[in-house]
């Protein structure tokens, strides 16, 4: 009897509601499965349709128009003698679930319904989803006449169950249930599960991979067996990126590791394992014994196939790998890169527009466009005729073939410096000489003449002439004279985006970028519809203390020799008048705090759920260098916290400035 399974799982880039693609790639993936000699096939999560869908999900065709490509699957010869794991929406008894639907030769053998959903930071999926709440239990669910005409079934079971093979036994779960305390894998490994499977829609965090990893390789650490996750990979439509990094692990061992960061829309990964390894180890385990003896029974879908082959004594295995992590600043370089080059491509739009100031937030966005150009150049040169085809409809050019990323940036990014009588000559020479290293398209307008006019305007109706604080202005004086400032950047910024390729004689628009980072963003330190207003912002969940890491990766590794004197500058927006020529105004001083504090309290705010007095004992303890009295700056950063807060959900009442004091 045979010993050795091998099983496939696969990262791929889905679009909302793109059904005829996302059939394709799953095909593709399917295909690819089985010249590797897989038996089963994972996919990701709601891979038919689309995570993103949104309130689509609401709508019966979304669910209509899946059954029509499983439909399609079901019929197609790619499919025969391969075990198929697709996930989709169904509706049972009027109820919207969030399913697994596995079939094998045109016949579906379960229907698995989540049962713990992800409702939380990100996640919505109690909006559109009902989770599964019947544990070990099945029902009959009754397939659309479709469905029917291709298997023969009327009904087919739905619910908690586990299929049991010829040779072995095989649970599901999706996404959020393995990071639940009660995961299903553990009852199911306890009942004789050997195969763990999870199609999942998992996004992209820094660091975040850490955890995914340990979680994957804990399930199999204390109970065995062997585990296949399968995840998402692009932007599906919405502002996460999901960043692949399927994997299949065995008794506590990575043995593949899918690419995290790609431009490549399927992934395949096989793995070929010994199930003997998974009962020798389980059998050396007496506690866990006695726990499975004890564990009540999953229902059991009998499949009369195998996953082994009768004569596999010498097919090698799998072995164990270590699995290779990024470091923060590669994360910031490869994972926002990627979701860009996603959100361009489907957008058709020309390109991006930067407002560069020449400062470190700025600054970065521009580099993580540079990254971008490199992949691009990357993958076509490896072959890639989907990167490729792409990239000539986005620069409408059917020749065209980048060769270097400073000259696809030029094509594919527009910086602009956008000066006033407040800006230095120094911020301004880093912003051209960044702009020149990466290759992108510079102007540098001033906009004096706009924000006199707009002053112009107030005085004309008022008769008061605001001024600056270092000319005797009051604080609402110099604040409004700021933000002026700020905000008149934000309308040349999309003045330019619309019409600065139509002025180059090239078609289309150009995408805003932002560059507020979570800091500022957190502590409220920022001018609404300035920076805080943009098409996309690749850097609103990074800290600025990433990001100066993230500056220092590209000057060592992109050779970006223009960042270091970027680096070294005080962070300034350069608003206010300066003295001798020279900048007089700084952020940390503005706000009374430095960015690597800010970095210190966005973290305890926002991962440990600290208030005011928790955040104050943990700083004690963290800071014993300096006073309490000191520390207590932790408190005025709340209390600015919590204006934000309430200025930005009020309906009624928007100040037209920031709150933060001068």
């Amino acid at each position: 009897m045979g010993r050795k399974v091998t099983l496939a799982t696969c990262s791929l880039n889905q679009w909302a509601l793109d059904f005829e693609g996302n059939l394709q790639r799953i095909l593709e993936s399917i295909r690819i499965a089985k010249e590797k000699g897989a038996r089963y096939r994972l996919g990701p999560e709601l891979e038919i349709c689309g995570y993103g869908c949104s309130d689509h999900y609401f709508e019966s065709d979304t669910i209509l128009h899946s059954f029509q490509v499983l439909t399609k699957l079901l019929e197609s010869p790619v499919t025969s003698d391969i075990i198929c794991d697709v996930g989709m929406p169904v509706m049972h008894k009027n109820v919207r679930y969030n399913c697994r639907v596995i079939f094998l030769n045109k016949k579906i053998l379960l229907i698995r319904p989540k049962m713990v959903m992800a409702n939380a930071g990100n996640y919505r999926e109690l909006r559109w989803f009902t989770p599964w709440n019947k544990s070990r239990e099945i029902e009959e669910h009754f397939l659309p006449r479709t469905i029917q005409e291709i298997t023969g079934q009327d009904t087919v079971p739905f619910g908690d169950a586990v299929l049991a093979t010829k040779d072995t036994c095989l649970g599901s779960e999706i996404c959020e249930e393995l990071w639940a305390p009660n995961s299903p894998h553990i009852d199911m490994g306890l009942d004789g599960v050997e195969i763990f499977t999870n199609g999942s829609g998992s996004h992209h965090e820094l660091r975040k991979a850490h955890l995914r990893v340990d979680l994957v390789r804990s399930t199999t650490t204390k109970n065995g067996g062997i585990y296949l996750l399968s995840n998402l990979r692009g932007c599906d439509s919405d502002r996460l990126y999901f960043d692949g990094c399927s994997m299949i692990s065995i008794n506590g061992d990575i043995v593949v590791q899918g690419s995290q960061f790609s431009l490549e829309n399927v992934e395949v990964l096989t793995a070929t394992l010994d199930l003997e390894d998974v009962r020798s180890y389980r059998a050396h385990t007496s506690s866990r014994c006695i726990s499975a003896s004890r564990v009540p029974p999953f229902h059991r879908v009998h499949v009369d196939f195998s996953l082994s082959s009768f004569d596999d004594v010498y097919t090698p295995t799998s072995e164990p790998i270590q699995w290779k992590y990024h470091t923060p600043a590669e994360e910031i370089s490869l994972g926002p890169a990627c979701w860009l080059w996603d959100y361009l491509r489907r957008s058709k739009q020309g390109g991006f527009l930067l407002p560069l100031s020449g400062g470190v937030d700025s600054s970065a966005v521009a580099c993580i466009v540079y990254s971008m150009c490199r992949l691009v150049c990357q993958a076509v040169d490896a072959g890639n005729k989907e990167v490729l085809r792409d990239v000539r409809q986005l620069v409408g050019d059917d020749m065209y073939v980048p060769k270097m990323p400073q000259e696809l940036c030029r094509r594919l990014l527009t910086t602009c410096y956008m000066a006033t009588e407040n800006s230095s000559k120094e911020t301004r020479e880093r912003a051209k000489t960044l702009s020149e290293q990466i290759g992108s398209y510079h102007m540098t307008p001033n906009i004096d003449t706009a924000v006199r006019a707009v002053i112009g305007i107030f005085t004309m109706v008022t008769g008061k002439v605001p001024q600056f604080r270092v000319h005797g202005g009051s604080g609402p004086e110099n604040l409004a004279l700021q933000n002026v400032q700020a905000r008149i950047r934000m309308v040349i910024a999309y003045l330019f985006a619309q019409l600065s390729l139509w002025s180059r004689g090239l078609p289309g628009g150009l995408l805003v970028l932002g560059s507020a980072n979570v800091d500022e963003s957190l502590r409220g330190y920022l001018t609404k519809y300035d920076c805080s207003s943009a098409d996309i912002n690749p850097i609103g969940g990074i800290s600025k203390t990433d990001l100066r890491g993230f500056i220092q990766y590209c000057i060592d590794n992109f050779q970006l020799t223009a960042l270091a004197s970027i680096l070294s500058a005080p962070p300034t927006a350069e608003l206010e008048p300066l003295t001798d020529g020279q900048v007089s105004q700084t952020d940390e001083d503005d706000m009374g705090m430095t960015y690597d504090e800010l970095s210190v309290y966005g973290k305890l705010r926002k991962v440990v759920k600290t208030g005011p007095y928790s955040m104050f004992c943990k700083l004690l303890l963290m800071w014993k260098e300096i006073s309490p009295r000191q520390v207590r700056k932790v408190n005025l950063y709340q209390i600015y916290v919590l204006q934000w807060t309430f200025v930005l959900v009020q309906s009624t009442f928007i100040p037209p400035t920031p709150i933060f004091p001068h």
